[in-house]
């Protein structure tokens, strides 16, 4: 698995992953992964994935070759990946398949999302969040959200707040590690309401 941070601080941004990928027992870090990247970008949307390895391919060719995508509120985010799972069944071969009772296909995704809109998450069943401070993903979530609850009101910038959610992250989780990639970019104005 992974950790995966968003963050939203002031009027900036940060979206921040670990760099480890593991195959059962087996992890492939940094120093010998040539793309160890988890963060895909389409405009000036930044996307971080996890779960499957295939996935950072599969979604660099999906924004590779689709037009018109939107991931700039919650409403068009889950449209932009409902129509993406079409795609996803018949040109990635994607098997929608987990338990019986579940109501939906799933898109075996978790990912966060930042934007200059907003910071979200999306989940297997196109379950999206828009988040007001953080949130984190994968396998060290748990210590990545503990890290960043504590030290939010403390640090100066969104940045900062995303370093320490990887960093404890990469501390106590096994399937997670360091050197990490952070973004960070400026959030658009909140719109005027009369």
């Amino acid at each position: 698995m992974t950790t995966l941070v968003v963050v939203r601080k002031g009027n900036m941004a940060a979206i921040a992953a670990d760099s480890l990928t593991t195959f059962g027992d087996t992890r492939l870090s940094d120093s010998f992964d040539a793309s160890s990247e988890k963060m895909v970008r389409y405009g000036d949307t930044v996307i971080a994935l996890c779960g499957s390895a295939a996935h950072q391919l599969v979604y660099e060719n999906l924004f590779s070759t689709s037009k018109d995508l939107n991931f700039n509120s919650k409403a068009e985010i889950f449209e932009t990946f409902r129509k993406l799972h079409a795609i996803l069944k018949d040109q990635h071969f994607l098997n929608p398949k987990e338990e019986d009772e579940d109501a939906y296909e799933s898109t075996h995704i978790t990912a966060l999302i930042a934007n200059p809109t907003g910071i979200y998450g999306i989940y297997s069943m196109r379950e999206v969040f828009e988040f007001k401070r953080f949130w984190a993903a994968g396998s060290g979530r748990e210590y990545a959200l503990g890290a960043m609850n504590a030290l939010y009101d403390r640090l100066d910038s969104a940045e900062a707040v995303a370093r320490a959610g990887i960093e404890g992250g990469a501390t106590f989780d096994k399937n997670s590690a360091l050197p990490m990639q952070v973004i960070t970019f400026p959030m658009a104005p909140a719109p005027v309401t009369a």
